[in-house]
C-alpha cells in the first residue's frame, strides 16, 4: 500500500519542485525595466499574467510564482513585438500586470 501511495504522490511532489513555465524565443529578448528607463520607448499595451497560487490546498512558493509571472509576461511581450516590460502591479493571488514597450 505504501508503494502505491508513494507513486501516486510523485506527480504532486514534482509539481512543487519544478516550474512548468518556459521562456520562449521572443520572450528571451524582453528585459524588465523601471518606469524611468522607458522614456524613449514606444508603449505597445499591457500584458497580464497569472499562475497557480495554490496546488490543491497548499500555498505555492511566492518567489516561484513571481518568477513564473515574469516569464509569462516576457513571453507575451515578445509575442506583441515588445522588448521591455515594466511591472504595473505587485504579484497578488498569482496575478500581475505589466506595461509592454518597444525600445530602441
Amino acid at each position: 500500500m505504501s508503494r502505491i501511495l508513494r507513486f501516486s504522490c510523485l506527480p504532486l511532489l514534482l509539481a512543487f519542485c519544478s516550474s512548468w513555465v518556459q521562456l520562449t524565443g521572443p520572450g528571451q529578448l524582453v528585459e524588465v525595466r523601471s518606469e524611468s528607463r522607458v522614456g524613449p520607448c514606444k508603449p505597445l499595451g499591457r500584458a497580464s499574467s497569472s499562475t497557480l497560487n495554490r496546488l490543491i490546498l497548499v500555498e505555492r512558493n511566492t518567489a516561484r510564482q513571481e518568477a513564473e509571472l515574469l516569464i509569462l509576461a516576457k513571453n507575451e511581450a515578445g509575442n506583441m513585438g515588445g522588448n521591455a516590460i515594466v511591472p504595473r502591479t505587485k504579484a497578488v493571488g498569482g496575478e500581475q500586470s505589466f506595461a509592454v514597450y518597444r525600445c530602441p
